[in-house]
């Protein structure tokens, strides 16, 4: 069975975080994870290609960003709402 949307984020995150992936949780920030801003923008570069999307995230104004990037719950349910997307195009 295919990995759904939010495991895959969460390999990813775990990835960059040299964590588990049960390290990771729903509520924990990047910050709390110890993900700078490199290992985000290596997040986001990964994301769009395990997806095939483009994520709308401005890595020099990450506030100004489309992109919630607040916690990884956030995350997992924006890249889910950008494959939606994608896959109704």
């Amino acid at each position: 069975m295919a990995d759904s949307v939010r495991e895959k984020v969460l390999r990813i995150i775990a990835e960059q975080a040299v964590l588990d992936v049960e390290d990771v949780k729903m509520s924990s920030t990047l910050e709390d994870l110890g993900i700078d801003s490199l290992g985000l923008v290596e997040s986001i570069f990964a994301i769009e290609e395990a997806f095939d999307i483009q994520v709308p995230f401005n890595a020099n104004d990450p506030a100004a960003s489309e992109f919630d990037i607040s916690s990884v719950a956030a995350i997992v349910a924006a890249v889910e709402g950008l494959v939606a997307r994608r896959e109704r195009a």
